[in-house]
């Protein structure tokens, strides 16, 4: 399959192949073009603009194997884009008839504002199919792992206890949010339609009686949202498009990141099912679902602030704003698609490790519990004596390497206390189960 300039995923192995990059692909963005020329002619024609016959043979005319993707991108550097290209050859391709009813009345912006709308629908209906599939994924895994003891880490180092299965819905409630967002966007993903100046004025020279329902009359034709106003210049759809995406990365980014680490060799507490292979280490299992994911949470936002630097847009047509947006949003889109595919396949395949995680949570002698002694201890002690016992034995647990449960019970004024429970990690746990239950709730 390739790609924009002959790109074939060669350096993008976090996209390539996915379903995402097949619908950002440059034949994807010719067959959004050429859709967008079709439904204006169709749209057209429903208010009386265009009679049937025009519509009907424009739209048999724009058919993507038509036309040569390749000498569009060659002939687009003349006037800077590749609608001016492509408008002459469908109007050839409609014939002599239909052809002036190709293109009439828009702008070029209006019909690759338009495409990149209807590249990005399509995209984001695939992600939004993959963030699915990792919700529910960790839907299961954080119901499994309810009550699945671990280390809580902070500054790197154990806190106090914590479980898996609130750690997943955690994760789980990135991805949902990541879908709320994306599903706000998607819905409200706009056609472009405002002529040269963004005013409609040559659609009324067409003879429009009311040039402002052609805008609706678009939409229709296209599954999109009509703009209240054109936004030539008003990029509000693409910065909100970028914040999704980037917050997407984001979002998913988080998993992959505790993945890493957890994967460690030396902590061991989680693995994904299919480690990627070394070139040199035939041992190695590699978190490779991870890594790609990590890697497109690191370039989203770069690739979203070119996004929100184009909002400013001068006049009612900008020179290199609205011309720096393609590429990167093009990335963008191909880039967070990859990352979804890739969260998905993490987390149905994710492996978890009690045993181990119940094994670190003793890494510290005890000393992982000392918050919920010092709780328990003040009623018996007060809390200053409290606070300089529990002082002196955790010193002691790091010189002498004995367990806290161990030095405590050589304490006789703590001998009516039930050290095994006070100082059991998986018994402080406080509230994760019940904050999971509530996390799996959400739908």
């Amino acid at each position: 399959m390739t790609y924009a300039g002959g790109d074939t995923g060669l350096l993008g192995p976090g996209w390539s192949g996915s379903a995402a990059a097949a619908a950002t692909g440059d034949t994807a963005f010719l067959r959004a073009l050429l859709d967008a020329e079709a439904a204006l002619t169709r749209a057209q024609a429903t208010l009386g603009l265009a009679p049937a016959g025009a519509a009907a043979a424009v739209t048999e005319a724009a058919d993507p194997a038509r036309f040569d993707v390749g000498g569009l991108a060659e002939r687009a550097r003349a006037g800077g884009n590749p609608v001016i290209p492509l408008v002459a050859d469908l109007t050839k391709a409609a014939g002599a008839e239909h052809g002036p009813y190709v293109h009439r009345g828009a702008t070029s912006q209006d019909i690759m504002d338009t495409a990149t709308m209807l590249v990005a629908a399509r995209t984001l209906d695939l992600v939004l199919d993959d963030l699915g599939r990792t919700e529910a994924a960790l839907a299961r895994t954080a119901a499994e792992h309810r009550d699945t003891p671990m280390p809580g880490r902070t500054l790197t180092q154990h806190a106090v206890p914590t479980t898996f299965g609130l750690k997943a819905a955690g994760w789980r409630a990135l991805v949902l949010d990541a879908r709320d967002r994306t599903v706000r966007v998607r819905a409200s993903l706009p056609v472009q339609l405002g002529g040269a100046a963004g005013t409609l004025a040559a659609f009324g020279a067409y003879g429009a009686a009311d040039p402002v329902a052609l805008p609706e009359a678009y939409a229709r034709e296209l599954a999109l949202a009509a703009p209240p106003l054109p936004w030539h210049t008003l990029r509000t759809p693409v910065a909100d498009l970028g914040g999704c995406l980037a917050f997407t990365a984001g979002a998913l980014g988080k998993i992959a990141a505790d993945v890493l680490t957890l994967s460690r060799t030396e902590i061991g507490e989680v693995s994904e099912g299919g480690g990627g292979g070394s070139s040199a280490m035939p041992h190695k299992a590699n978190p490779v679902r991870s890594t790609l994911i990590a890697a497109a949470a690191r370039r989203a936002p770069q690739l979203a602030a070119v996004l929100y630097g184009s909002l400013v847009a001068e006049d009612e047509r900008p020179a290199g704003a609205w011309h720096a947006e393609w590429e990167p949003l093009r990335d963008l889109l191909r880039t967070v698609g990859g990352a979804a595919r890739d969260a998905a396949e993490l987390a149905e395949g994710l492996r978890v490790h009690p045993a181990v995680m119940r094994e670190h949570l003793g890494l510290t002698d005890g000393l992982i519990v000392s918050e919920r002694l010092s709780a328990g201890l003040a009623p018996v002690l007060g809390r200053a004596r409290a606070k300089e016992l529990l002082t002196e034995v955790a010193s002691r647990t790091r010189t002498e390497h004995r367990t806290l449960r161990e030095l405590l019970s050589e304490e006789a004024e703590l001998k009516d206390l039930d050290l095994d429970d006070l100082t059991d990690p998986a018994r402080y746990t406080g509230a994760a189960g019940a904050l999971t239950d509530r996390a799996l709730e959400r739908r």
